[in-house]
């Protein structure tokens, strides 16, 4: 590749600690939970009985998506119990994609040099960034696909329980209406559980994929044309990232409508 463009899709390591390795999207992870902190802690503190037009507006905002993920739900109760969840999880990824253009991020970072393989030839120099979009790692994606994974099978099996959650998956009780609608409704519940892993891969790629792609673009078109051009992309680009931060909420938000819902037989 050309000399000046930088493109990994392995996260750089910065140090280690105790043989931990602490890359750069890491310590992004870190930063992105400070500042949510801090947001957090002087809303908390600004909140007043006779509020403000930001409060208002916040309050409203707030509101807005209780009562979709109320009605999305069914239940009052349920709304209550995963509303700090579902905003939680957007706003995290939200925060990281829209850090991702704030100055230095990708931009200011260590020198690092490389011993060559070549016996006589002189070692070549890496740049590291210290601060890189948290989710271009795979590995923090597929966390949160598996945070969300979690969640979902596990309010599934606390709302309906364990053995009538999993009979969907494995409807041994099908049997007894013949043999034929017990293998039809076995190779069903198969089908089933393997959409449920997959929805690991799903979850994860989609976020990469899209977040990787989007700072690939960039990082070539403010190569080439480094002036006026790339500010429409990097508007898209916020626009995609917040479409992605919403559907990944949303898509967790439905999948445990279904896991906590009786299916009918």
């Amino acid at each position: 590749m050309e000399e000046g463009i930088h493109v990994s899709i392995r996260a750089e390591e910065l140090t280690r600690f105790m043989g931990i390795p602490l890359t750069n999207t890491l310590l992004m992870s870190w930063v992105v939970l400070v500042i949510l902190t801090l947001i957090a802690l002087v809303v908390r503190y600004r909140i007043n009985i006779l509020p403000s037009k930001l409060q208002l507006l916040l309050e409203l905002l707030l509101e807005n998506v209780f009562e979709f993920i109320e009605t999305t739900l069914e239940s009052k109760d349920l709304a209550k119990r995963y509303f700090p969840l579902i905003t939680t999880i957007f706003l995290f990824i939200f925060t990281a994609n829209l850090l991702e253009f704030i100055p230095g991020v990708g931009s200011v970072g260590l020198i690092a040099h490389k011993a060559s393989t070549i016996a006589g030839e002189a070692g070549n120099t890496e740049f590291i960034p210290l601060l890189r979009s948290m989710n271009t790692d795979l590995n923090v994606t597929l966390a949160l696909a598996i945070l969300s994974f979690l969640t979902i099978e596990i309010s599934g099996i606390f709302m309906i329980g364990f053995f009538k959650y999993f009979s969907r998956f494995l409807p041994f009780a099908a049997f007894k209406h013949g043999i034929g609608n017990g293998l039809i409704s076995m190779f069903v519940g198969i089908i089933e559980f393997v959409s449920e892993l997959i929805r690991l891969i799903s979850f994860s790629f989609r976020l990469f994929g899209n977040i990787f792609a989007g700072e690939v673009l960039l990082l070539v078109v403010t190569f080439f044309v480094p002036f006026i051009i790339p500010v429409p992309f990097m508007a898209f680009e916020v626009f995609v990232g917040f479409m992605q931060a919403a559907i990944f909420a949303l898509l967790t938000l439905f999948f445990i409508k279904l896991a906590v819902s009786e299916q009918a037989h």
